[in-house]
């Protein structure tokens, strides 16, 4: 949308546009005492003194601009016909330098020459209004118009709103999704080629960017175990290690030496020579592959060592929970490829879209993952974000989207997962400096850790009820302009207060409509049109039945299909498919290494999210790599023909 500046006819002031005159100057802070003549009643919205109307008060070498914080009759009239005094206080927040021609030019925060007592105060003209509030209009992005006046845009300047983060508070129902979505797709129309990583806990903003967006789900995902730091796996595989020291010493050496295994056999595969596992190169948070089936070979080999058995618990808890793991197909975008391969940079490639390719921002949809590992992903994306961005040194800046951010870093410390804090503080704390950038979206500001808010240079505070929540975001601004968060509890649909670096100015506004194929999927439940209909098919409970039961389980498969999840946990494939080839040293060809977005006819039919392999992935073979050794399939042979005897034996 074209933004046109307006004409000298239409900003000049009025010559009665005085509403009153300076009689207190103190500090940032003014009063003005009132026209009480008639005349403040009879004018129009747009030139009357309201609540966060932005004042001028001309003096020689500029014009100061004020924000009305507060109004009052301090001895209201006890007659119609008595006189009374009318107050309004005023914040000063800026002023516009005046040119060699003696109009009003650029704006500046701050005040360098303060009014005078007496001084004549007025309503500011649209252009004052256009210059204090659109600034730079190159580097920034319309998102709605001002409620002083609605033909003035209000404009969000794009660096200072993502390099020193910003946030998006209200309670439930009142914009949140459809002002992220605004924000996000009014950035984007901009920057085309920009990386915005989007964490959706609801499955609702794949219809906000439906042109634009790069959707992940627990049914395309690709997050492998390896990627994960020890104290990440020790919450996957372990839970409370508290309790459970002995196994975590356990995987603490293993793990490394398994990796140093991994490592030796590519380079046999790459040189032709035997060399030795080296386990000093390696530590537990190393992001390098290593099979899960060097792990329980390991685990194997200090069990075959042990000689009393109540020291083989441990080893056989673990390994339980390894397989147990690699058969959930809940966690087979975690345990359930078919090779081990180092496709790190791939991974990286999809999630921070390097590159682009027309896909701006990706949206990972965490609803469908179990409840028990979600902040462990979580943890992961926001690790990897801050990494990504400090070894690639600012080159590629990327943008992470938390919505319902209070479940991830929560005000209490005893609750939420902590490498999971730590990963976002140092988003908040640190990120700048590498062009990492961090967004918070959450209906509770009082549930959030305020290490973290207080790191939000920017706010768009919607319609807030509850005292603490308004308590916090009344401490987060500091500026003149506070007086307008008193509209926090009357604020309209759609409209918010923004303050902080990435707007001029302190300013109620009212965002611009999203289109309707753009609108996420958040609209409440229509109840009063849902009850006029029977509910009478048995079908449907039929599918919630089924669904909550994978859900919560994971297992609801045949001995068929779970003789098959254990052939891909192991390297396993069918007689009939090709054997998978490992990754070759050599770089993917970008145009094949995209992963698939929905799985195919044939996957939707199984009970177990089958995750194929990247595109990429399955051409190796003609790079010359050899196939996987046949010690591992025949391990893999053994195992699986061990399950069928367990199964067999318990009449499954």
């Amino acid at each position: 949308m074209a933004l046109m500046s307006p004409t000298t006819e239409q900003t000049a002031p009025a010559a009665d546009a005085s509403i009153g005159r300076i009689v207190s100057v103190t500090g940032a802070k003014a009063i003005v005492l009132l026209d009480n003549d008639g005349r403040l009643a009879t004018r129009e919205t747009t030139t009357r003194p309201d609540m966060g109307t932005l004042l001028a008060i001309e003096t020689t070498e500029t014009v100061v601009l004020a924000i009305i914080s507060a109004l009052s009759v301090p001895v209201p009239a006890q007659r119609d016909s008595d006189s009374e005094i009318w107050i309004a206080e005023l914040g000063l927040v800026g002023e516009l330098r005046r040119g060699d021609d003696g109009a009003a030019g650029y704006f500046n925060r701050g005040v360098t020459i303060y009014p005078g007592l007496g001084d004549r105060v007025r309503v500011a003209s649209k252009m004052e209004l256009h210059h204090a509030f659109c600034g730079d209009m190159e580097r920034s992005v319309r998102v709605g118009c001002l409620r002083q006046d609605n033909t003035i845009p209000a404009m969000v300047r794009v660096d200072d709103l993502l390099g020193k983060h910003f946030a998006v508070l209200g309670t439930t129902g009142t914009g949140k999704s459809c002002t992220t979505a605004l924000l996000l797709r009014s950035i984007l129309e901009k920057n085309p080629q920009a990386h915005i990583v989007l964490l959706d806990p609801h499955n609702e903003y794949a219809t906000a960017f439906p042109e634009w967006g790069e959707v992940i789900s627990p049914r395309n995902m690709q997050l492998p175990f390896w990627l994960l730091t020890f104290e990440e796996l020790i919450e996957v595989l372990i839970g409370d290690p508290s309790e459970r020291k002995q196994e975590v010493e356990i995987l603490q050496e293993l793990i490394p030496v398994a990796k140093g295994r991994y490592s030796a056999g590519r380079s046999k595969e790459a040189h032709g020579v035997r060399t030795r596992a080296d386990v000093g190169r390696f530590t537990v948070d190393t992001p390098v592959p290593y099979r899960l089936s060097d792990l329980t070979s390991l685990i194997d080999e200090r069990m075959g060592k042990l000689e009393n058995k109540r020291d083989i618990a441990p080893y056989r808890n673990l390994k339980t929970r390894i397989e147990t793991l690699s058969l959930d197909p809940r966690y087979a975008f975690m345990f359930g490829s078919l090779t081990v391969y180092d496709g790190m940079a791939q991974i990286l490639g999809r999630i921070f879209r390097v590159p682009v390719e027309g896909k701006p921002i990706t949206i990972l949809e965490l609803t469908g993952l179990p409840t028990e590992i979600v902040n462990v992903v979580v943890s992961v994306l926001c690790r990897m974000t801050f990494d990504f961005a400090l070894w690639g040194e600012g080159k590629v800046p990327v943008t992470i989207v938390c919505e319902e951010a209070h479940r991830y870093v929560p005000a209490n410390p005893a609750l939420g997962f902590e490498p999971c804090k730590r990963a976002i503080a140092k988003i908040a704390k640190e990120g700048r400096k590498y062009g990492a950038s961090l967004a918070i979206v959450t209906q509770r500001p009082a549930e959030i850790d305020p290490t973290i808010l207080s790191q939000c240079n920017t706010v768009f505070a919607l319609r807030m009820s509850n005292d603490r929540d308004q308590e916090i975001v009344k401490s987060a601004i500091s500026d003149t302009g506070s007086g307008l968060l008193e509209f926090l509890s009357a604020l309209g649909q759609r409209e918010a207060i923004a303050f902080g670096d990435g707007v001029t100015l302190p300013v109620r506004i009212r965002f611009d409509d999203l289109p309707k194929h753009a609108m996420p999927r958040s609209s409440s439940a229509m109840f009063t049109t849902m009850w006029q209909k029977p509910s009478t098919d048995t079908g449907f409970l039929e599918q919630i039945v089924e669904k909550w039961r994978l859900s919560v389980s994971g297992s609801a498969a045949t001995e068929t299909s779970q003789t098959a999840l254990f052939a891909d946990a192991m390297g396993l494939t069918n007689s009939t498919d090709p054997a998978p080839a490992p990754r070759a040293p050599a770089p993917v060809d970008p145009a094949t290494r995209r992963y698939p977005t929905t799985p195919s006819a044939a996957e939707s039919t199984i009970h177990r999210p089958r995750i194929p392999e990247p595109a990429g992935y399955g051409q190796m073979a003609s790079t010359g790599a050899p196939p996987p050794p046949a010690q591992s399939q025949a391990q893999g042979s053994n195992a699986l023909r061990n399950l069928r005897d367990r199964l067999n034996r318990s009449g499954r």
